[in-house]
């Protein structure tokens, strides 16, 4: 057992608690980010990867609109590494409601976004793939962002300015006397061993699990687990971000991400935030709503589908839960009777910077610090430790550094040995239960069109040449590196897909006796129902 001190806890290694770092680290406040898993372990890493311009929300969440269209020209400023700057369509097809295309362009001038009408023959120049039954198409300033690299930037300006990072750090208890927590009783879950940590503030930012972690101390937070799913098309199928011209529903938006595309999302509520996955039925349904805007999506090849859950803080009864705010929710325990604790929860990818602001400055007053905030100001540095998950750069780096023994281990992200090996070494100490399933975070391992069914053996048999996998151990992250990639593979078996997969059971089975169950089941008994009646004409 050890113990740890530092002047805030921050608890939960998404994108908000990863720009915490960063600001306190620029206030000169020290801090400690703990996370149970690895970065972008929730919802900072199950999302469509989207710089929203506000536009989707100007019907219904002026807030949240404004605050998109702010922090969007900021990130553009202060992380262009981390930002395609696509651009952005809003398109209408035909049977789609015409007032609210109608009204469209006035909602977003009254939340100062800028917007521009384009004749539907000029978008399907623009964007051949749109369908011919297009009746209205607008002009925004979306884009994509790189989540994991914008996590592992912020936190690698945090470690770099003396603030501190454990993964693989579970919360488990809290001590609470005299109105705060006195210290917060830890597991590492790699290890076992217990970390008991002291702070003078402690900052909840743990996401969908907010609720989980309040409820250590004592507290209680209604949150409503909305999950939404993805399917990642093989190849890019648009130069812009697409979006259906309609209220925010289901399978709307299409993100072009590197050499792929994101097409989702869904909203399903779920009773909890853990093993969230998506369905057959699902990955169809979403299939089957946009090929209306987008037909080439009918006979489009997809590689993966994936699910993240949105932490929708509840203020009252919600029936459908794109009801409920896309804004943010900080929390001020002292209310309820701990003075040192705070819970930032919701919000977007896109306004991470603001809710990371508005919890350090909460955090600084209780501190008695008076440092300003300077994230929207200075320039967030590239870093080595989110460099490799760029989509496009192993190529280019291979090509323009490689030397003459290196080899590439990934084909279809030409990822190379050396890659494989930079990544290691700046992991160090802090692989957690996996080192593959760590090189696959902070790269584009696994993410191309054999999900790791090639790659994965190559990467497993050179730990084991590098001495960082002994024994059993290589074998046994390979099997549970796999069964992830499985759980996106299954719910879009069909065509190519169907024959790869029986090619790498063939592989893995046959060749190194690997065996693999089945799938666990995706939806719970409620979200099944929800599902059935969408599905409902």
């Amino acid at each position: 057992m050890i113990t740890v001190t530092t002047r805030v806890l921050i608890i939960g290694a998404g994108v908000t608690g990863a720009g915490l770092l960063r600001d306190l680290a620029l206030r000169g406040v020290q801090a400690l980010l703990i996370e149970q898993r690895d970065v972008n372990s929730g919802a900072s890493g199950g999302n469509h990867g989207l710089l929203h311009s506000g536009a989707r929300y100007v019907a219904s969440d002026r807030e949240a609109a404004v605050e998109c269209r702010e922090e969007g020209a900021i990130l553009r400023r202060i992380a262009p590494q981390c930002i395609d700057d696509t651009g952005g369509l809003f398109v209408a097809v035909r049977g789609d409601d015409e007032r609210y295309v109608a009204d469209f362009p006035s909602l977003c001038a009254a939340s100062g976004i800028p917007c521009r009408g384009l004749d539907p023959g000029t978008a399907r120049l623009v964007e051949p793939a749109l369908s011919e039954n297009l009746i209205a198409a607008f002009a925004v300033q979306d884009g994509a962002v790189d989540p994991f690299m914008l996590s592992l930037d912020n936190i690698s300006q945090g470690l770099g300015l003396g603030c501190s990072m454990r993964r693989n750090l579970a919360a488990i208890s809290m001590d609470v006397s005299g109105g705060r927590i006195t210290r917060v009783r830890c597991r590492d879950i790699t290890t076992g061993e217990e970390v008991f940590i002291e702070a003078e503030i402690v900052i909840n930012a743990s996401g969908a699990w907010a609720g989980m972690i309040a409820a250590l101390a004592g507290r209680h937070i209604d949150i409503l687990y909305s999950m939404g799913s993805l399917i990642v098309t093989q190849d890019r199928i648009t130069t812009q971000v697409i979006n259906r011209l309609r209220p925010p529903a289901d399978a709307d938006i299409l993100v072009p991400g590197g050499t792929v595309s994101i097409l989702g999302t869904t909203s399903i509520r779920v009773s909890s935030p853990d093993g969230c996955r998506p369905s057959v039925a699902e990955t169809n349904s979403i299939i089957d709503d946009a090929r209306l805007m987008l037909p080439i999506l009918e006979r489009t090849r997809y590689i993966r589908a994936y699910a993240g859950v949105r932490p929708l803080v509840s203020l009252g009864p919600a029936g459908d839960d794109r009801a409920v705010s896309r804004g943010f929710s900080l929390i001020d325990h002292a209310a309820e009777g701990v003075e040192n604790f705070l819970t930032i929860t919701g919000g977007k990818l896109t306004t991470y910077r603001l809710m990371a602001e508005k919890a350090a400055d909460m955090a600084c007053a209780k501190l008695g610090v008076s440092a300003p905030c300077r994230t929207s100001t200075e320039i967030l540095p590239s870093s080595t430790l989110g460099k490799w998950t760029e989509p496009g750069r192993g190529p280019r780096s291979w090509v323009e550094s490689r030397t003459e023994d290196d080899i590439v281990l990934c084909e279809c992200e030409m990822v190379s040995r050396g890659v494989i090996d930079s990544i290691i070494d700046e992991a160090g100490a802090m692989r957690g239960r996996s080192m593959l399933k760590a090189v696959g975070m902070r790269s584009r391992v696994g993410k191309g069109p054999c999900q790791g069914g090639f790659c994965g053996p190559r990467i497993t048999g050179h730990l084991y040449d590098r001495g960082t996998a002994t024994s059993t151990q290589g074998l046994a992250e390979l099997k549970t590196f796999t069964e992830r990639r499985w759980r996106g593979f299954s719910p879009i078996l069909w065509g190519v897909p169907l024959m790869q997969a029986e090619l790498q059971e063939a592989l893995y089975c046959g060749a190194m006796d690997l065996e693999f169950g089945p799938p666990p089941s995706t939806l719970d008994e409620e979200s099944e129902k929800c599902l059935a009646a969408k599905e409902q004409p």
